[in-house]
């Protein structure tokens, strides 16, 4: 099978919170329905010294840094030195690692976002996970459900059908997504993608590509 986007593929767990609950899956998609239910049991098990509990199902590390205008809703994990900016929306089941950036306007649901994750301005997150030292730029947003409301199916060298009727997108470790892109439900992007501003992803973007636009994909050098 050529198309690399199991877990292991696209992400590096090595050392983080959330590798003894994406290590369960083979592919990234069927972690999506445990997201908070693994975020309450990990929860329960951080160490008060290092981490603050100032709401039922919401624990949010001490080094943290938290607006006072954003809106945070459990269950919810906080990583060490995240920053969550004024006017963010966290919805609940995010499960956000360390030296993350959740931006203002940024709004979260359902999601992992492994480490050193940004999405720092006006950046949409639903049903997904981005890998470490992932980013997207100003206004990119992942497309959830589709517009015919039927299950989400990923194309790639083959379809593989998921029987979900909400996933947004999975990026992996390195991965660059330009301002005002928008990612299909079951968008894929490998490792170290690259995706031009004002795209339109769908389907399974192969590691260490440079998406320019559908249809126009080079390999990076």
């Amino acid at each position: 099978m050529a198309d690399q986007i199991r877990i292991k593929d696209l992400f590096d767990l090595t050392g983080t919170q959330m590798e003894a609950y994406l290590s369960q899956f083979e592919y990234p998609w069927e972690a999506l329905s445990g997201i908070g239910e693994a975020i309450l049991a990990c929860g329960k098990m951080l160490p008060e010294a290092e981490y603050d509990h100032p709401e039922e199902d919401i624990w949010i590390a001490k080094s943290a840094k938290i607006a006072k205008l954003a809106t945070i809703t459990g269950p919810c994990i906080i990583g060490p030195e995240t920053e969550v900016r004024p006017g963010a929306f966290i919805r609940g089941n995010a499960w956000v690692g360390d030296h993350c950036v959740v931006g203002n306007s940024t709004e979260l649901k359902n999601v992992i976002l492994v480490s050193h994750v940004q999405a720092p301005h006006y950046n949409y997150v639903g049903d997904s996970i981005f890998g470490k030292g992932s980013h997207t730029g100003a206004g990119a947003i992942t497309s959830n459900v589709k517009g015919d409301k039927k299950p989400v199916v990923i194309h790639g060298e083959i379809d593989y059908e998921t029987g979900r009727k909400k996933i947004g997108a999975f990026l992996g470790d390195g991965a660059e997504v330009g301002c005002n892109t928008v990612m299909n439900p079951g968008s894929i992007l490998g490792k170290n993608v690259q995706v031009y501003p004002l795209s339109m992803v769908r389907g399974v973007i192969k590691a260490n590509s440079i998406y320019k636009k559908q249809g126009e994909i080079a390999e990076k050098h």
